[in-house]
């Protein structure tokens, strides 16, 4: 790793004095070599994942209402029992086919709505449960078949803040890229400023993996300094580290400034392809944010209203980054990807 993290406190705001164009900002191609970007990519993907796939938002699956997704071609469901217990297989009814996505949950059985048979989460008629997890904020479902792994009790969830002390909100969207493309943008800190100017300003990566290719150890992460834009020259200074915990899966931890501890999470779930072959990719996004300070009560008493903005602002990041992701999959799938 090459260079210190700053120490010393942060203040919450901060006035710019002189806004920097952006045309005039410093360059940061030459610091964000292809190789580093590569080799932090290869040691995420030789991460075990225990062969779990992110399918969703907790909230999604309420009582009386089933999740499907596709997981990379394979049909998945989820629901709740009887009990409330996260329950789920396949998403296609052993019977006759039938898309069990379309049927309801009713007193917590899925009734396949084409000839009435009845799944309360066992094995039954030919349909067999699949393994799967709810950690409080999303829900997981483990295909072995797909990751081909040795498969774990559990997917490998991010050290998060305690769900009550947070606000925490859930963005979903898809693009034609595969998964190592959408960890591949979170793993280039360097574009923030340049491709989102909206939102970040005053970026500096400073602390970064030498790239080498035994460079994984703990803190195989990288540390940036940059500024969240509130509004004109009112700026929120932090400090964040990136890191990829397994293949699918990049977290990005708060560590210093307003909202210390706040977590955001990327997962990178395969959807299968599209009519026309091209590969699917579900961006599955958790923003839990915290704060020390005495007000932030009001925040989490308001979360229902903070939730929807909070979706739309990682919906507007992403409408950008999902761009990057499938440009980079259509160089990859041509032979044009530089390097």
């Amino acid at each position: 790793m090459s260079g210190k993290p700053s120490g010393g406190a942060r203040l919450p705001l901060s006035l710019r004095r002189r806004p920097v164009p952006w045309a005039r900002q410093r360059p940061t191609w030459r610091e964000a070599r292809p190789g580093v970007i590569a080799e932090a990519l290869k040691r995420a993907r030789s991460r075990p994942s225990g062969n779990w796939y992110v399918v969703g938002a907790s909230r999604a699956v309420r009582p009386g209402r089933s999740l499907a997704r596709t997981v990379a071609g394979r049909e998945v469901v989820l629901w709740r029992n009887r009990a409330g217990r996260l329950v789920g297989g396949p998403g296609v009814c052993p019977h006759l086919g039938a898309p069990l996505r379309d049927s309801p949950v009713v007193c917590g059985t899925l009734v396949c709505h084409w000839h009435g048979l009845a799944l309360e989460g066992g094995a039954f008629a030919g349909w067999e449960p699949l393994p799967v997890h709810d950690d409080g904020v999303l829900v997981w479902v483990r295909l072995d078949d797909v990751g081909g792994e040795p498969p774990t009790d559990a997917p490998v969830v991010p050290v998060r803040p305690a769900l009550p002390d947070a606000v925490a909100a859930v963005y979903e969207g898809a693009g034609t890229c595969e998964p190592e493309d959408v960890v591949a943008n979170r793993l280039d800190p360097w574009h923030g400023a340049w491709f989102h100017p909206y939102s970040f300003v005053d970026l500096t990566v400073v602390d970064a993996p030498d790239g080498a290719p035994d460079g994984a150890d703990a803190e195989d992460g990288f540390a940036v300094d940059v500024s969240f834009k509130v509004a004109g020259r009112l700026v929120v200074p932090v400090r964040a580290v990136f890191t990829a915990p397994e293949p699918r899966t990049v977290v990005m931890h708060i560590t210093e400034g307003e909202g210390q501890g706040s977590v955001v999470e990327t997962h990178a779930t395969p959807l299968g392809p599209d009519r026309s072959g091209r590969p699917r990719t579900a961006v599955i996004e958790t923003v839990m944010a915290v704060s020390g300070r005495p007000g932030f009560a009001a925040a989490r008493a308001a979360a229902p209203v903070l939730r929807p903005l909070m979706r739309a602002a990682a919906g507007r990041l992403w409408r950008d980054d999902l761009a990057y992701a499938e440009r980079r999959w259509e160089l990859r799938s041509t032979g044009r990807f530089p390097g």
